[in-house]
């Protein structure tokens, strides 16, 4: 427990651009099963996370949120972020409370849009909505993800409220330098899922060489150079072990010699779909 209670102090935070503040490596439950997450939750909860990213589309909301429920820990000492399903973008208000029902909270500490669907055009009237959830204080944070520049250019034009967050697929392999500088130059954090590259990046041998001279692993080396960046991470993995390794990553202090080595390994390799055209409902 002395490990975990350590990792996790060593773990910074970050402040959005409305005050909240965010833990800066989380824990994803991306295609984790729903019979699974609950353990896995808890499991993150003991290592030392605080902060657990889920989406409606995840279809493991509830086991999220019975996790928290039985953790024992205070509600506002867990950050939670899930997701608006593309297929509810005609309805988010009540796609909303239908997550925070599956939440069982009060209160959700980051919502995001998780696609643009540009061809059903309803981005700009659902961040309406959801400027008025923050408005009553049922959010903390709104935000979005997997918006493109032309994207936010287009929301920014017809919004109040800035999104606090762009989670955008980023990696050592696949960085978006462009979109993720233009987020940040409104005032957007910049939030990495994928961030090992799904395993991919872990193999590369200036990765493997820099794991070697710090005395960590390939995915604590990649981490680490997330954070140095500024990058709000979200690693996945429903092994304890690999919870505790990942989040130890805070730890690592790469120079900025380390940081660039990493970064020079752009080769513009996505991995998920292109958000450009993407038009899935997460059925």
């Amino acid at each position: 427990m002395t490990d975990s209670k350590t990792a996790a102090e060593a773990a910074p935070g970050l402040t959005l651009n409305n005050g909240v503040s965010i833990p800066q490596l989380g824990f994803g439950v991306f295609q984790i099963p729903p019979e699974e997450t609950r353990v896995a939750v808890t499991e993150a909860l003991a290592a030392g996370y605080r902060h657990i990213d889920t989406a409606a589309a995840y279809r493991n909301e509830t086991g999220v949120g019975a996790a928290i429920s039985e953790s024992g820990l205070a509600r506002e000492d867990i950050f939670v972020t899930t997701k608006l399903r593309n297929g509810d973008q005609a309805s988010p208000r009540a796609a909303f409370e239908a997550s925070r029902k599956a939440l069982g909270v009060d209160w959700v500490d980051l919502y995001l849009i998780h696609w643009p669907v540009p061809s059903q055009g309803l981005f700009t009237q659902v961040w309406k909505e959801l400027e008025s959830l923050y408005a009553q204080g049922l959010i903390r944070a709104i935000g979005v993800s997997n918006f493109l520049p032309d994207h936010l250019d287009e929301l920014l034009a017809h919004s109040t409220v800035v999104p606090a967050v762009n989670q955008i697929e980023l990696h050592p392999s696949f960085q978006q330098l462009r979109l993720a500088d233009k987020s940040r130059s409104h005032g957007i954090a910049v939030e990495a899922y994928s961030p090992l590259g799904q395993g991919r990046d872990l193999e590369n041998e200036v990765i493997a060489g820099l794991a070697a001279d710090h005395g960590a692993t390939p995915a604590q080396v990649v981490l680490a150079w997330h954070l140095g960046l500024g990058n709000i991470v979200i690693p996945k993995t429903v092994t304890p072990e690999r919870m505790r390794e990942n989040l130890a990553a805070a730890r690592i202090k790469l120079s900025a010699e380390d940081l660039n080595r990493i970064s020079a390994l752009e080769a513009g390799g996505r991995i998920g779909a292109d958000p450009a055209v993407a038009a899935f409902t997460q059925m």
